[in-house]
């Protein structure tokens, strides 16, 4: 940061500054690229597995990268895995949605949830396993047309990270409506 700091002062741009702190290697550990985004709405209905419609939603289109924008709606069932435990837990009851955010790619998913109790407690975590929806299910989310997800094993903790690629122009194709 020290970097960043003495050669911002002596003048030059943030953004100039921003390039000699990647090539000092201060930020070389970050993944980041940036794309143009197309923007899906999908409405989905009671009894339907939000997990399963996900995963469907991104094979059939052949979606490399997503990430859900906003989520409103309600679940019977939910199946969360909460920080750091080594199963996921299911609930059946009536559940509002009050955040789900998270990446997906036609292969893979890493999504979080909360939903409150009908007490209006706030349970979250990792969603897995069944999410049955109650009435319904409103979303929005972002496609990025210039790059592609992938995972790799990350040695810290040993799970499965996000990878940002850019797409080459070989796998760029439009996905339909």
């Amino acid at each position: 940061m020290k970097i960043f700091v003495l050669i911002f002062a002596l003048g030059t741009s943030p953004m100039n500054a921003l390039a000699a702190a990647v090539e000092k290697e201060e930020l070389k550990s970050m993944n980041w690229e940036t794309s143009r985004i197309k923007a899906h709405l999908v409405r989905l209905r009671p009894n339907q597995d939000l997990t399963s419609e996900l995963k469907l939603w991104a094979k059939t289109r052949g979606i490399h990268a997503a990430s859900i924008l906003s989520a409103v709606g309600s679940l019977k069932k939910v199946t969360l895995r909460f920080a750091n435990q080594p199963k996921a837990e299911t609930k059946e009851g009536h559940f509002e949605i009050t955040s789900l955010t998270g990446m997906l790619d036609s292969e893979t998913m890493h999504i979080h949830a909360s939903v409150s109790l009908p007490s209006g407690e706030t349970i979250g975590g990792h969603l897995m396993g069944e999410n049955i929806i109650y009435t319904t299910i409103e979303l929005s989310i972002a496609e990025y047309q210039d790059v592609r997800f992938t995972r790799e094993k990350d040695d810290t903790f040993g799970y499965q990270e996000l990878r940002i690629q850019k797409s080459s122009k070989e796998s760029k194709k439009a996905t339909p409506i």
